[in-house]
């Protein structure tokens, strides 16, 4: 009689030992009993569950998950078709809704999150989608959010990782940003013409009020243009501005002087340079008297 209690005590004991389990941190079970789920889910830490299949356990891990979108074909308001990646990051709230709501809540998501960026891609423009990634996510989150809640599952962030352009595309916007760029260039070279026109018109207008001064002009630029070598310049002076009185032909007299003298230093020897710009100073002034 007694070794069979020693045998039954032993089975008891074994079966109370094989109904602990120890379950991680990020670990939650969803505990069956005969059919029915507890109210609570257990762990983490040593948990015991009934033996004999009376309690069957359903692991939940409540780690965040990451959750790749396959590749979508979509087509856009404006019937463009591109392919769009994505990724969803998504933790569990509730492993009781997890399990109880859903049948695999995970594989659920996935197919709610590529549906819900199908729907909100086909309703923009290829314009709009390529600059309003940020929104878009934002928008997919909140959506995927409101209807995971009920699962148990919380959606954390989700994230447009490429959109993918067919090549004809791709060439029509490279020349679209060419077009672009040469139209800001033209745009910027009109204005800068049109700020020197502006300050060549003031510039006539205060060479207007002395007639002096666009003679005066003329010869410094002829003077500034004979300086290079082998340099013929035939210039046309009326005899009323060399013969007249006043400072005006005073000054006219010296800069028509300075150019020969340039020349003559451009064309002739070193002995020779002090002779004839001598020799031009005494015609001018035989021209004034």
């Amino acid at each position: 009689m007694l070794p069979a209690l020693l045998v039954i005590g032993a089975f008891l004991f074994i079966s109370l030992l094989s109904g602990v389990r120890i379950l991680r941190e990020y670990e939650r079970a969803v505990v069956f009993r005969l059919g029915r789920a507890k109210p609570k889910p257990l762990g983490p830490g040593p948990v015991f569950l009934l033996p004999w299949g009376l309690d069957r356990a359903q692991v939940v891990d409540t780690r965040t998950k990451v959750v790749q979108i396959p590749q979508q074909e979509v087509i856009t308001r404006d019937n463009i078709s591109i392919g769009v990646d994505a990724v969803v990051y998504a933790d569990v709230g509730s492993p009781l809704d997890a399990v109880l709501r859903v049948e695999a809540y995970m594989p659920a998501t996935l197919q709610l999150a590529a549906t819900t960026l199908r729907s909100i891609i086909g309703r923009m423009e290829l314009d709009e989608v390529l600059a309003k990634r940020q929104e878009i996510n934002d928008e997919v989150r909140t959506i995927l959010d409101q209807r995971t809640e009920q699962w148990g599952v919380e959606i954390t962030a989700v994230e447009i990782k490429d959109i993918s352009l067919p090549l004809e595309m791709k060439r029509a916007m490279a020349r679209q940003a060419e077009a672009e760029r040469e139209r800001r260039a033209k745009v910027i070279m009109s204005e800068g013409e049109l700020q020197a026109a502006e300050k060549l018109a003031q510039a006539a207008r205060l060479i207007g009020a002395e007639p002096a001064a666009l003679q005066l002009r003329l010869y410094q630029t002829l003077v500034e243009v004979s300086g290079e070598a082998n340099t013929t310049i035939v210039m046309p002076v009326p005899i009323e501005l060399l013969t007249g009185s006043g400072n005006a032909g005073q000054m006219i007299a010296q800069a028509a002087a300075a150019l020969a003298a340039n020349q003559a230093k451009n064309q002739l020897g070193s002995g020779d340079q002090q002779a004839e710009i001598d020799r031009l100073k005494r015609e001018l002034e035989s021209i004034k008297r």
